[in-house]
């Protein structure tokens, strides 16, 4: 009776063993925080460290966030709105720019809606050079921002004098959309497709009589051309 005891006991316990080291594999996977379920210390979208994987290197990481909706109404962590650090994403526009060829010097500046970048170069081909620094700071940043280069060196110290304004500050649009202007004067690169001009501003949008977009004040398009029909 003893021995049946005894073996019941080790049984349970071995049951109870595993069941924890279950629960505390699945946590050390998967971590949770409201409805989203994150791998175990998730680095951010410009975390240069990234998450160590054996003798890989960091950088070797691929990035997994999974989302499920709440049942809970006015769930805070799930009306939460993911936002752009604009400072890392300046930083790394800067950092990946200026490692490309004949690029020395280079600032950038991020605002609610555009990507300014202004470049020192000696290369000969100012349309190529503009070509790779904009497409550059288009890989970095979210598809709805619209980016401006220029290999004019003044415009370096301007767009610098601007990185202590916000959004909210007085005048803003008026001085961002004069700096533009005169970015505009410097080579932009190539159109990035039949839709889009160079600073990634579109073509006959639904919202094109209501847009703001550079391009309406320096160009005219076959759409406008059509509407006039």
């Amino acid at each position: 009776m003893k021995k049946v005891t005894l073996a019941a006991s080790v049984l349970g316990l071995s049951l109870l063993t595993a069941c924890q080291q279950g629960a505390t594999g699945e946590k050390d996977m998967l971590e949770e925080s409201g409805n989203t379920i994150n791998v175990q210390d998730r680095t951010d979208l410009y975390n240069d460290d990234g998450l160590s994987n054996g003798n890989d290197k960091q950088t070797a990481n691929f990035g997994y966030v999974r989302h499920q909706k709440s049942g809970v109404a006015r769930d805070v962590a799930f009306t939460r709105t993911p936002a752009i650090d604009r400072e890392q994403a300046a930083n790394m526009i800067s950092s990946l720019c200026v490692q490309l060829p004949n690029v020395n010097d280079i600032a950038t500046l991020v605002t609610d809606e555009e990507v300014l970048v202004a470049y020192e170069t000696d290369a000969e081909n100012k349309d190529a050079m503009a070509d790779m620094v904009k497409k550059t700071a288009i890989s970095v940043i979210p598809r709805y921002y619209h980016v401006y280069v220029s290999d004019d060196q003044t415009m370096i110290s301007q767009i610098e004098s601007y990185s202590r304004l916000d959004s909210n500050s007085r005048d803003i649009d008026e001085i961002i959309n004069t700096t533009i202007k005169d970015m505009l004067k410097s080579p932009q690169g190539r159109k990035l497709n039949t839709g889009e001009n160079a600073n990634g501003e579109g073509y006959g949008e639904m919202n094109e009589e209501l847009d703001q977009d550079m391009k309406d004040q320096y160009e005219k398009t076959r759409y406008n051309k059509e509407d006039k029909k």
